[in-house]
């Protein structure tokens, strides 16, 4: 690979000084239009880019914002997407960062992401899921669906407890009466919200909720596997599945798999999310759609006014969400 172009590199080229590559690139006055043409023709042409680290030292700015996760995982994609897309047309860069591969389980994990980013890389960030949000002041900072839901930083997520019981209503209006409910993780305040829905459903419908019927499946396909299958082991299985989560919806198709369990004929399923593998699944899954990208686009939003200056930006954004009926799910058996 050839060496990085400098600043001196294109300053040789354009037979110009340093001092004038500089006012170019920063667009200050005192450089005749014909020279910062040329200037940036070599710039083009050389493919010069500033270092962040040095733009930062000139300016206290970089320019470019964080989009930080525990992990890189389907939903968090899915808030890069919408995130990139809203990015665009704001004159940021953005920056996805993940610190640890373990980071998901790792409390604290956005302090230190934050502590290595900011000031020299980025002037503000996105936190998915973070498991705290008490973070520096001198950081412009939105949560995405924290762990224990808003605070006093700018927030956005989705309706979960309304979610939950649109999954949950359109499982007893297909005749379901024993319906079970496949939880994330305890940690999450998302995860309390949409039992809390399921359970709300049920009492409204005058259906008992069977302790038996809840598990915790963890939000991961692999930490679904086992209670799925306990749960499909019962003398007296349930007709019906609602995952708190896609991957563990779809952890639960292939779970009624191995136990010979026709989905939808003997088993309904329903997740929540509706990330790409929802609709992948076999059959296709019906899933509650929480608008993933949406809420993307939506942190940049606030985050690009916050850095701004502007202390309205510090919202609390709570998106709708709706259900989406795919093949996963039919009226009870024998009904």
């Amino acid at each position: 690979m050839s060496e990085r172009v400098t600043i001196t590199d294109v300053a040789r080229s354009a037979g110009v000084s340093v001092a004038t590559v500089s006012k170019v690139i920063n667009g200050r006055y005192g450089v005749a239009a014909a020279t910062s043409e040329r200037v940036q023709e070599v710039i083009s042409r050389l493919g010069y880019e500033s270092s962040l680290v040095a733009r930062s030292l000139r300016s206290s700015r970089t320019n470019v914002i964080g989009i930080l996760v525990a992990e890189f995982e389907p939903f968090s994609a899915e808030i890069l997407k919408g995130a990139s897309a809203a990015v665009a047309s704001t004159g940021y860069d953005l920056l996805a960062y993940s610190g640890t591969a373990h980071a998901g389980s790792d409390v604290g994990w956005e302090r230190r992401s934050l502590s290595r980013l900011s000031g020299t890389l980025i002037d503000g960030a996105v936190i998915v899921t973070p498991t705290v949000v008490e973070v520096r002041d001198d950081v412009p900072v939105v949560a995405i669906d924290p762990h224990e839901g808003p605070t006093g930083i700018a927030t956005v997520d989705a309706d979960n407890d309304a979610g939950a019981v649109l999954a949950t209503e359109h499982l007893i209006a297909l005749g379901h009466r024993r319906i079970a409910f496949l939880g994330g993780r305890t940690d999450l305040e998302s995860s309390r919200l949409r039992e809390e829905g399921f359970r709300s459903a049920m009492a409204a419908a005058g259906l008992p909720v069977d302790p038996r019927l809840v598990r915790v499946g963890g939000y991961r396909r692999e930490t679904a596997d086992r209670p799925a299958h306990e749960i499909l082991g019962l003398p007296d299985r349930p007709t019906a599945v609602f995952a708190a989560n896609d991957l563990m919806a779809i952890a639960t198709i292939d779970a009624a798999r191995d136990v010979g369990l026709r989905v939808p004929q003997d088993l309904s399923v329903v997740g929540f999310d509706d990330v790409p593998e929802a609709v992948a699944a076999t059959p296709p899954l019906t899933t509650v759609a929480q608008p993933i990208q949406q809420m993307g686009a939506e942190a940049v939003g606030l985050l690009v006014r916050l850095i701004a200056g502007d202390d309205a930006a510090r919202a609390h954004v709570r998106l709708p969400t709706r259900l989406v009926e795919r093949g996963s799910t039919a009226p009870a058996p024998g009904r």
